[in-house]
């Protein structure tokens, strides 16, 4: 999702949740996405994962980023749609169960985003997980055509 603020670019981005990531910032940030279903297309799974991890439905039209390949291997398919927030609410994310703290046994839920916000641009690009970059440059482009 991006936005124009006072005319300047702004871009939604979201934060890992769980432990892991707590005390994570620069570089762990990421567009809100997920995993594709095997009965949908990337597009319908983009607007579900992000609606799923956020509480805000996508509306078009839908910009195509296309893809980028991270460090992990893994392939993001990304869409940038004009939208806003209101930021003095929270978002509402899935959770996830996991074992913490490791090997006790105990099984604790977290959100899959723990925060959300809009950043400039050359702030989204210290924010966002670096082979995600690419998309805000791609969107950059896009904006200025």
């Amino acid at each position: 999702m991006y936005r124009f603020k006072d005319g300047q670019l702004e871009v939604f981005l979201a934060h890992p949740g769980g432990p892991f990531f707590r005390n994570k910032d620069n570089g762990y940030w990421s567009i809100p996405k997920g995993e594709i279903d095997p009965h949908e297309n990337d597009l319908d799974a983009a607007i579900r994962e992000f609606t799923e991890e956020t509480g805000i439905v996508p509306h078009g039209p839908f910009i195509p980023l296309n893809t980028v390949k991270q460090k992990s291997g893994k392939i993001v398919h990304a869409w940038a749609f004009a939208g806003n927030w209101d930021e003095t609410t929270s978002i509402h994310s899935n959770s996830f169960e996991m074992e913490w703290p490791p090997h006790s046994g105990i099984k604790k839920q977290f959100p899959e985003i723990d925060r959300a916000a809009f950043f400039s641009t050359p702030q989204a690009l210290e924010k966002i997980n670096p082979a995600q970059q690419e998309f805000i440059r791609r969107l950059e482009q896009y904006v200025k055509q």
